[in-house]
């Protein structure tokens, strides 16, 4: 045990490591390529087809049931790193409000200083894990997340120090104030901790298991960083339901109802861990942590009820959220891409000092501004029951009393600014509140704390804009709200309900986001009579902030560099074929039985991942038997094991005997084997290798004149990596129907997932009237 502990710390990473991972990150991303694609596609192959045959009943229930326990230890994973990261923001905020505010009662000059100093000491340990230890962990993570499960693999997002960075970086960032949210980066944790047990834990650091190494392909392990992703989002806002819809919605682009059931049920363990974390903490265990941290803002006591008059000014709030949300994607996308190519080129000393002084501009702001406030006087507690003020800052509740003359008075400034950001929200969605906030103060705290989220997110520190979009919208929706309120008198108007309308359209103008935001909304400020007025906020954000520009996560991603396909493909597509598409490529490929030293020449000077293997038929024409993959072929050269001297067929049950699946099985969280990792003799590169045991015989082809939005609606939805370009077939040998395809439907009722099981061949059935071909090309090659 104490060996094993000296192995995994002498493999910590070290600040010279991980400059020099981001460096070779920043360089792939200005170049183009900073990602690779995942085989989402389960290669056929003879392997794959003995392991399977060997797998009976028993093993297939084994695989579900370890797909169930991995989504059950993924929710409680999430579920226990949110309530982490919530205890330790909301006591370091505690800490931090309390020291200051008890300082303020004798010189508010020496509170000042230790409020920045507090705050800069939070940031620092943040920017400095990012910088010195993982990289990958600034920002949300949401866009690297949403390409992982499009497809593409951005090396590094998925590690175990990117998990550890993240989750001790939104604790500094957040404690110390910064104009940022933990809900994106909880995401990207529910995804770590879920690809780290789909590959069955850390194989660097020695953390990992041979019991639980059961997924062998991308596909899986994409299910349970779906799920993942899902817990992220229930653990971050307690909406189990909205984390389902955020998975559906936004991150991932493939989706059936076997993973819709294990999704729900992440989501529903998380719920239950964070719930039952509340109730413990309601015990004052949880030392500073109050009714913040898990964000749940109860306006249910707020207006029941709306009338036709009111439309006009939520649509108004609508409209502002979407030009608002669009300004903040384009401004955020003018910064970050300044800040990559200039800023942070200059080294990590750089990159510290900026998050250091905009963390020492947040505190003065949230310090200063309030000092410039007079103080109103509390409400009259004789009209206003349950209303306590005022109250110390850092406290849960309204009615701040900071910097005021008076005791009965309280700094209505103070209450959103000097506070933690959900007791600053549950502030401005308080309900039975007339007139607590001037228009002047809410103006400046919007225009104020905007510029701050704008300049802050991108930053070397892990950022979520979930709670600062909520922050800048309630403020607007605010103001819009104390305007319908002193214009139509007679009605029964609350503040706090168009501060909520506020939120959801920023977020819908920013995020583009629809159904699960809807359905977050409504969860996490438990009053369902507000559905219908957040459906009509978010349609017209939406659809004002699309007419502008693509959503945030989009736009980073596309910064990034990360190849996202979108739901829909460009409408030049409709009028191009697949055969223009790929007409200025040169097409590399290799013969059946092929010399080791033109395996090595081709993959040194080619970057492809997929090669076509072709062979000859009876009549003597050129055939496509399959597709072989760059990492299968570096696996074959380094094991070395199936070279043979003679240019003739293997034994191609012998060759398959000689591996097992897993060793094809490409690690989740490293960039794989290398051609430079290949070291062979003269004599070792004069030999052959027999490819037909180990291609994949059945990848999917289009002919060439298929419409290229035909192509891509197939790549993005099949989950491809290649796709064979063909001339039009020359004879049809069959036409599958779906009276076909439900042909062995009472036959084969223990199959339980498609990628998990083995149909049965029974190609003698229903063969009268048609030309069946009871062997695939391969196989009647290889007899022959």
């Amino acid at each position: 045990m104490i060996e094993t502990a000296k192995l995994a710390w002498s493999r910590l990473p070290s600040a010279e490591d991980a400059e020099a991972q981001e460096e070779e990150i920043n360089q792939r991303i200005l170049a183009g390529g900073g990602a690779e694609s995942l085989d989402y596609e389960i290669i056929e192959n003879h392997a794959y087809r003995e392991a399977q045959a060997r797998r009976g009943k028993l093993f297939v229930w084994y695989h579900v049931v370890v797909k169930w326990f991995f989504s059950l230890l993924i929710g409680i994973g999430t579920g226990v790193a949110a309530v982490f990261i919530n205890l330790a923001v909301e006591n370091f905020s505690g800490w931090k409000y309390a020291a200051t505010f008890s300082i303020i009662q004798h010189s508010y000059f020496a509170g000042f200083l230790v409020f920045v100093m507090f705050n800069l000491a939070l940031v620092f340990s943040s920017v400095y894990i990012i910088t010195q230890f993982a990289p990958a962990a600034a920002g949300s993570g949401i866009p690297e997340i949403k390409g992982y499960l499009n497809g593409v693999d951005t090396h590094g997002i998925l590690l175990l120090r990117t998990l550890i960075g993240k989750i001790f970086g939104s604790i500094g960032s957040v404690g110390g104030g910064l104009a940022l949210g933990k809900e994106g980066p909880l995401v990207h944790t529910g995804a770590c901790i879920a690809s780290l047990l789909g590959q069955g834990g850390s194989t660097k650091y020695h953390l990992n298991s041979r019991w639980l190494q059961v997924f062998e392909s991308d596909r899986d392990r994409r299910d349970l960083v779906t799920c993942g992703c899902a817990a992220g989002v229930a653990a971050a806002f307690r909406a189990p339901v909205g984390g389902v819809l955020f998975a559906l919605e936004e991150v991932t682009s493939w989706w059936r109802s076997q993973l819709m059931w294990r999704v729900f049920f992440t989501s529903a363990v998380v719920a239950v861990v964070v719930r039952s974390a509340m109730n413990w903490c309601k015990s004052g265990k949880c030392g500073h942590f109050g009714s913040g941290g898990f964000i749940i803002w109860d306006i249910s006591d707020g207006q029941e009820d709306y009338s036709f008059q009111e439309l006009l000014p939520m649509a108004i709030i609508g409209v502002i959220g979407g030009l608002l949300g669009a300004l903040f994607n384009q401004l955020t996308l003018y910064i970050t891409s300044w800040r990559r190519k200039y800023l942070h080129k200059k080294g990590n000393r750089v990159k510290i000092f900026e998050v250091c002084l905009l963390s020492f501009i947040t505190s003065a702001i949230s310090f200063g501004l309030p000092l410039l406030r007079k103080c109103s006087p509390c409400p009259n507690p004789e009209t206003n029951p349950g209303i306590e003020c005022p109250r110390p800052p850092g406290i849960d509740g309204n009615f701040v009393n900071f910097f005021c003359a008076k005791d009965k008075e309280y700094n209505d400034l103070a209450t959103i600014f000097f506070n933690t950001q959900d007791d600053a929200i549950r502030n401005l969605f308080s309900a039975k509140t007339f007139h607590e906030y001037s228009a002047k103060s809410l103006l400046t705290f919007l225009v104020m704390f905007y510029s701050l989220a704008v300049v802050t997110f991108g930053t070397a520190v892990p950022a979520g804009q979930f709670v600062p979009g909520i922050m800048i919208g309630s403020t607007y929706g605010r103001l819009v709200g104390m305007f319908v309120v002193k214009f139509y008198s007679r009605l029964n108007v609350e503040e706090g309900t168009y501060a909520l309308l506020g939120a959801a359209s920023f977020l819908g103008g920013s995020m583009r986001m629809t159904v699960s935001l809807c359905v977050i909304m409504v969860e996490i400020t438990n009053n369902l009579k507000l559905l219908p007025l957040i459906m009509l906020v978010l349609l017209i954000s939406k659809a004002v902030g699309d007419f502008f520009n693509e959503g945030l996560y989009e736009e980073q991603a596309q910064l990034r560099g990360i190849p996202l396909l979108e739901s829909r493909p460009k409408q030049y597509m409709r009028n191009m074929t697949a055969k223009e598409a790929c007409k200025n490529q040169r097409v590399v490929f290799f013969s059946r039985i092929v010399k080791v030293a033109d395996i090595l020449s081709v993959l040194q000077s080619n970057t492809h991942n997929g090669f076509p293997v072709i062979d000859h038929g009876r009549n003597g024409e050129t055939l496509v038997i399959g597709l072989i993959l760059r990492s299968h072929l570096l696996v074959l050269l380094q094991s070395k094991v199936d070279f043979q001297d003679s240019p003739f067929p293997c034994d191609i049950r012998g060759a398959s005997n000689r591996h097992n699946l897993s060793d094809f099985v490409k690690p989740a969280t490293s960039k794989g084997k290398s051609i430079d990792q290949i070291h062979l003799t003269d004599d070792e590169k004069e030999m052959y290798l027999d490819l037909s045991p180990f291609l994949n015989p059945c990848p999917y082809i289009v002919p060439e004149d298929m419409s290229l939005s035909k192509v891509y609606n197939l790549f993005r939805q099949l989950g491809l990596r290649h796709i064979f370009v063909v001339p039009r077939a020359s004879h049809v040998i069959g036409l599958i129907t779906r009276k076909d395809l439900l042909l062995e439907e009472n036959d084969n009722i223990d199959t339980v997932e498609l990628q998990s099981t083995v149909r049965d061949q029974r190609l003698n059935k229903r063969s009268v009237g048609r030309d069946v071909h009871t062997e695939p090309l391969l196989d009647s090659l290889l007899i022959q």
